[in-house]
């Protein structure tokens, strides 16, 4: 049966995973981990790995070339080239503040992409 190793991610202690699965790719067990994310986070790995995008996005009109921002949930890491085609395309008009969407349901995903910092005109 396939053993998959990873990192955990969820907490700073980075316990060394061992997701083993059958031939199907279903999850029969998560080692290594000293904590219940650690066994969630080996089996959503493993099975729908998922990312949250931080990037930045033209500003146009502001007090600054770029505001930054990031995707409000975690999208399908497959997903993730196009979603930044999408943001390398956008801007956005000044005023800017945190938690504005920037691009609705971006790539398709039904995932918002919002500013994380307050950006005035100028």
């Amino acid at each position: 049966m396939p053993i998959v190793e990873l990192t955990c991610i969820s907490c700073p202690l980075g316990c060394p995973l061992k997701v083993e699965t059958d031939d199907e790719g279903r999850v029969l067990s998560v080692t290594g981990n000293t904590c219940k994310r650690g066994e969630a986070y080996g089996r959503k790995e493993v099975t729908a790995p998922t990312r949250t995008v931080t990037s930045t996005v033209r500003l146009l009109g502001g007090s600054a070339p770029v505001v930054s921002v990031r995707t409000r949930e975690d999208i399908p890491k497959g997903k993730i080239f196009d979603v930044m085609a999408e943001i390398r395309a956008a801007a956005v008009t000044a005023p800017v503040h945190i938690g504005d969407v920037v691009i609705s349901n971006i790539a398709g995903t039904g995932v918002d992409l919002i500013a994380t910092a307050d950006r005035e005109g100028i």
